[in-house]
């Protein structure tokens, strides 16, 4: 009896391990994009790349930023195996001085929470 238990144990232990081998894995061309010094009310729309390089759909479930002045968007659709996506970010360039923001990504990824950064500097109107 105690083998038969065994070997079910071990049948039920290789079964678990064989359905976690399919896992979504996100991969960013860059994971800090630099807004380099651009002028006050400038475009602020960047885009962060990325790729799904696992072998199970890809559903980023929520993208926040670390203060209101960061309008990130996620994309709606899952991303397929081998697929690339896009994470759009928009910067309020009407605040002058230094950028220095986070991003936080959390999906179903083998690395479910991954931290994008901006930065750069909103320069004031000339003249001024």
């Amino acid at each position: 009896m105690k083998k038969i238990v065994l070997v079910l144990f071990i049948g039920l232990l290789g079964f678990g391990l064989t359905a976690q081998e399919n896992v979504a894995k996100i991969k960013f061309k860059a994971e800090t994009v630099d807004y380099g010094e651009i002028a006050k009310g400038s475009d602020g729309v960047r885009i962060f790349e990325f790729t799904n390089t696992g072998d199970a759909p890809l559903v980023i479930s929520k993208v926040s930023s670390s203060c209101g002045c960061t309008i990130p968007k996620k994309p709606d659709a899952p991303i397929l195996p081998g697929k690339t996506g896009e994470i759009q970010v928009k910067y309020d360039t009407n605040r002058v001085g230094p950028i220095a923001k986070a991003i936080t990504v959390i999906s179903n990824a083998d690395t479910p929470t991954k931290v994008l950064k901006i930065k750069g500097k909103v320069l004031p109107p000339e003249g001024k």
